[in-house]
């Protein structure tokens, strides 16, 4: 199957490490099962520890994919269908089941909005822009459902989050893509990888690290995602209409 899907005169050692980066991606499947279970049997902590091993996965494995020429070597095998199949489970399904599971809905009706707009979203030919970016809210729902959680946010305001993001996803707002960005590359990305630290400590330690209230200050980070979105993105009508004049 490999040497089938294979490029013609692909060698085995760069073919070997394409596959190994297409199952790096397929792992991110399994972290979401793991994320499910935890939350089914009410450990949130790892559950959100998951959610964010999912986040670290799917922040490099195109990075990998790229040096990996995953495209070039093995051609009949859509590493893009793949990535979007395993985000969807981790960035909308995990999610929401862990918004029913950890009691922050007051039914399990809300955690279906961000379900069928993420579907719409994930559907969308331009989900992606031709200049890099997201459009529409980019389902980041596991982030909205850990600060929900070790937030302790009130059911009155996740669902008021719920509405307002499922409503966003629908709005052509464009939001930076971290890993395609073509100014304050490093700067974003590093942040993101320091924020998943935090988390992560501030998660597993709550004991050790709660007196330095990690979580609220981790916020900085999603404050920043927004303002450079609002400042480098905006809204696609207006790169469209910039493009024709250019």
């Amino acid at each position: 199957m490999v040497q089938g899907d294979a490029a013609p005169g692909a060698r085995p050692g760069p073919l070997l490490r394409a596959w190994a980066v297409h199952a790096f991606t397929a792992s991110g499947g399994v972290v979401a099962l793991l994320a499910v279970l935890s939350a089914a049997r009410e450990e949130f902590a790892a559950s959100c520890l998951w959610m964010l091993l999912a986040l670290f996965i799917d922040a490099i494995d195109g990075t990998l994919a790229r040096k990996a020429r995953v495209k070039e070597l093995i051609p009949t095998f859509d590493g893009r269908t793949l990535d979007d199949l395993i985000d969807y489970l981790n960035y909308v399904v995990v999610p929401a089941l862990f918004l029913v599971f950890a009691d922050c809905v007051p039914h399990w009706g809300f955690a279906a909005l961000p379900v069928l707009a993420s579907a719409y979203g994930f559907s969308q030919v331009d989900a992606k822009t031709e200049d890099d970016f997201f459009l529409g809210f980019p389902s980041y729902w596991n982030v909205v459902a850990i600060y929900a959680w070790t937030l302790d946010v009130s059911h009155a305001w996740v669902v008021a989050w719920l509405i307002g993001l499922s409503i966003a996803v629908f709005v052509p707002l464009k939001y930076v893509y971290p890993s395609h960005m073509r100014f304050l590359f490093w700067t974003t990305n590093l942040s993101g990888g320091l924020w998943t630290l935090v988390m992560a400590a501030a998660i597993a330690f709550p004991d050790r690290l709660g007196h330095l209230r990690l979580v609220e200050i981790s916020l900085v980070y999603p404050a920043y995602y927004a303002a450079i979105s609002v400042w480098l993105g905006g809204m696609q009508r207006q790169w469209r209409r910039s493009a024709r004049k250019g």
